[in-house]
């Protein structure tokens, strides 16, 4: 499956922007801002979620407000015989690991782990070390966040990037 790139403009850009802003932003509210009429806006909404450039829409939640205080990041190395399709059934077994993907480097792949305490983290990291294929594990707790607004951390994307 090849990807081709969506030709899209700045109205299209202003109108993710606001998306990512307010996602309940109505078409005729994000119209107003652009300067285009509410249908014009869902014409391009649609466009834009049928090329999959706007892949969904989500409410985020800040994890400490749902009780998720403890949060670690797990570098996975794995046995040669670990295809990245059997590491995704694994990781999606476990409630805890809000990402995971596969990376270049030392790691097989890099898990991000929220739990609600210390204890919580130990028991997730036991199950992902049951795994017949993973050899090790290691692990490096969060201290803080640098960007607080990162969609890691729990808060709004910043829409100065688009």
């Amino acid at each position: 499956m090849t990807h081709k790139a969506v030709p899209f403009d700045d109205l299209d850009r202003k109108i993710i922007a606001a998306l990512l802003d307010n996602g309940r932003a109505s078409f005729a509210e994000i119209g107003t801002a652009i300067g285009l009429s509410s249908t014009a806006v869902k014409r391009r909404v649609d466009r834009l979620r049928e090329h999959n450039v706007i892949t969904g829409f989500s409410a985020t939640v800040r994890p400490a407000a749902l009780g998720w205080l403890t949060e670690a990041y797990v570098e996975v190395y794995c046995d040669s015989a670990a295809p990245p399709r059997r590491l995704a059934e694994v990781v999606r077994n476990h409630p805890e690991i809000a990402a995971a993907m596969t990376v270049t480097g030392g790691a097989d792949a890099l898990l991000h782990v929220r739990a609600t305490d210390v204890e919580h983290f130990e028991e997730v990291l036991e199950r992902i070390r049951t795994e017949p294929f993973i050899r090790k594990t290691i692990s490096y707790m969060v201290l803080s966040h640098l960007l607080p607004d990162s969609p890691e951390a729990g808060a709004q994307a910043a829409n100065k990037r688009i």
